[in-house]
């Protein structure tokens, strides 16, 4: 329980829904315990007709009526006072119209109770979502390396809506539970308390009965979710990756695989649905005995003392435990709910908890940027591998100058471009932009005033148009066929049947690997931004395109800093600096010129790459 704690927060926003719909659960239970009195004088009053027809029964009536709630006996009066001018089936018709008038009234007040408790849980868990969606993108990229999209969207829809189950259907059972049997034990002790005590006796057994059955029933049901969301998972790496499996001809494997687990779920269903079987009839049975018992015990106390014990009075109590026992019932329902909203409030405070390690200064430095990076003695490690991919890194970009990175796979390259966004944090050194320490600066700021295309390119199942646009909100559409036209890919997108209107689809799985780098390309390209960040983003497309794209991407970047990393050589790019990065080392630095002379690594990537375009030429 002690987890649920932190859902305190949201009764309290929504404090007077609560409350309200705490009164309407007192008054729906005040006009449900309002039944077994009136059904309790109606039957006395027929159990005095049929003995004495001709008697005055007005002795009797009295002593009855005087446990029972001041509006029924007002309502017993009224009728007492009329009861001489008229049949005694009118007066049965009467009660009959009370007790429908009372079960109207119950209702209504449960509809206002359902309105306000339940809609209160659907408010809480929309807040709730979004709180957590809220601080998954706080949080920083370190914390994506070591948990899976999977378990970040179970908590956010399975464990929301199970955390909503307590603050809503749990909730509003447990209050009515506890309004009901306080309002009807009352009136039973007021009644007859020692009879009270005989008929209640079974009712903690139905209780504990059901605890225990709905415990292993919660297992089994957690047993099979699991199951599940193993075959769920299955079958979606089966449909994503189809050609691969068409391609080693594996469908006859991913079959068995996947009935395996089905046979697993079946089997693990079946018998869940075995348990149910027995379980539910089972709690009828015992509802039923309970009512016997009632009926019994009753009948006993009636036949040694008439006078204490009508008819009227076993009616009464068989209503009132007829009403307990499904509150009763569903008090081991409401147990495993709660227990089951704590585990999952617990999971999800695990990552509410969790404090991005990528945060803003208390007092963020805003500056417009002008493109001068400095990296001072910068040393990284990768928290989740323990890969160190920086090594006492140092380097001067003045504003405007066009600098290339090349290396091996491994060598740092992304890495430099990740601690520039402030993606991580150095565990060693400094980095300015601008003479600012890039910790001092405000994160949405700076990450404004750089345009990045990622090495692994994504695309949102949107329009081309939308896709482009991402870079830059208040973008037109004259600068996103600009843009388009910079990178290289307006021409293609022409040839679409919608244009720039196209839904690309899921990650872009209807675009080839060149035409999705290109539109990354043109996302950034959008925000004409100070400092621009190319990450191997040529490596898709062919040889033709790729000049192409470098002969605008000089006009575009004249004013601009650029870092352009690559594992490719551009001999038709004038960059100012070329960096050759060797295990998070700068082993070389220099212009394209100085660096063949000096005739080192670079040259070597250099003539190796050369020799591959004539033999592919």
């Amino acid at each position: 329980m002690k987890h649920l704690k932190a859902v305190n927060k949201y009764f309290r926003k929504y404090k007077w829904r609560f409350l309200l719909g705490i009164l309407f659960i007192a008054v729906s239970n005040y006009f449900g315990i309002l039944a077994p009195q009136v059904t309790g004088y109606v039957m006395d009053k027929v159990q005095e007709k049929l003995q004495t027809p001709a008697a005055n029964t007005a002795t009797l009536t009295k002593t009855v009526i005087q446990e029972y709630d001041p509006l029924v006996k007002l309502f017993i009066r009224q009728l007492e006072e009329k009861i001489s001018l008229h049949s005694f089936t009118w007066l049965v018709m009467i009660c009959g119209l009370t007790l429908l008038a009372i079960a109207l009234l119950r209702g209504l007040f449960m509809f206002f109770m359902r309105q306000t408790i339940i809609v209160m849980s659907r408010l809480i868990e929309y807040d709730q979502k979004n709180e957590v969606y809220q601080h998954y993108q706080q949080l920083d990229t370190s914390f994506y390396k070591v948990h899976s999209t999977g378990d970040l969207m179970s908590r956010m829809a399975e464990d929301v809506s199970r955390v909503r189950m307590y603050t809503g259907p749990a909730t509003m059972y447990f209050i009515n539970l506890v309004a009901l049997i306080g309002l009807s034990l009352f009136y039973m002790m007021r009644k007859n308390p020692e009879l009270t005590l005989y008929v209640l006796t079974p009712l903690p057994i139905l209780a504990i009965t059901i605890y225990i059955v709905n415990t292993i029933i919660h297992k089994k049901s957690e047993n099979i979710q699991a199951q599940l969301s193993n075959l769920t998972t299955n079958a979606q790496e089966s449909y994503s990756g189809i050609r691969v499996i068409k391609s080693f001809v594996q469908e006859k494997a991913m079959e068995q695989f996947f009935e395996s687990n089905s046979e697993a779920y079946k089997k693990s269903a079946v018998n869940l649905a075995k348990i149910e079987a027995i379980y539910f009839p089972s709690i009828g049975l015992l509802i039923g005995l309970s009512t016997l018992f009632t009926i019994m015990m009753g009948g006993l106390y009636h036949i040694r003392n008439p006078d204490l014990i009508t008819i009227g009075t076993i009616a009464e109590f068989v209503v009132y435990i007829n009403m307990l026992t499904f509150p009763v019932s569903s008090i081991g329902w409401v147990a495993s709910m709660i227990q089951r909203a704590s585990a999952s409030q617990k999971r999800l405070n695990e990552f509410l908890e969790t404090k991005p390690s990528i945060s803003n200064n208390a007092a963020p430095v805003q500056a417009t940027l002008k493109g001068r990076i400095h990296f001072d003695n910068v040393n990284f490690t990768y928290s989740h591998t323990g890969i160190k991919a920086l090594k006492d890194f140092s380097i001067d970009i003045p504003p405007g100058n066009k600098i290339a990175i090349v290396g091996k796979t491994g060598s740092g390259k992304t890495t430099i471009a990740q601690l520039l966004l402030r993606m991580y944090d150095p565990d060693k050194g400094n980095i300015f932009i601008d003479e600012i320490d890039l910790k001092k600066m405000d994160l949405g700021d700076l990450r404004r005033q750089i345009s990045y295309v990622p090495q692994d390119v994504f695309l949102f199942s949107d329009t081309i148009a939308g896709n482009i646009r991402f870079g830059l909100d208040t973008a037109t559409d004259e600068m996103i066929q600009k843009a388009a036209r910079q990178a290289s890919i307006e021409k293609e997108i022409s040839h679409f049947s919608k244009g720039f209107e196209t839904l690309v689809g899921e990650r872009g799985v209807t675009l080839s690997g060149g035409q999705k780098q290109r539109i990354s390309i043109a996302r950034a390209m959008i925000k004409n931004p100070a400092v621009v960040i190319f990450d191997d983003c040529l490596s898709a497309v062919d040889a033709r395109t790729e000049k192409e794209i470098i002969g605008n991407l000089y006009e575009y970047l004249k004013d601009k800093t650029a870092i352009i990393i690559t594992h490719r050589i551009f001999s038709l790019f004038n960059f100012d600096t070329i960096i050759v990065m060797e295990e998070g080392r700068i082993v070389e630095q220099g212009t394209h010129e100085s660096l063949l002379e000096i005739n080192g690594r670079y040259a070597e990537m250099y003539h190796r790459q050369q020799e591959q375009e004539e033999t592919e030429g």
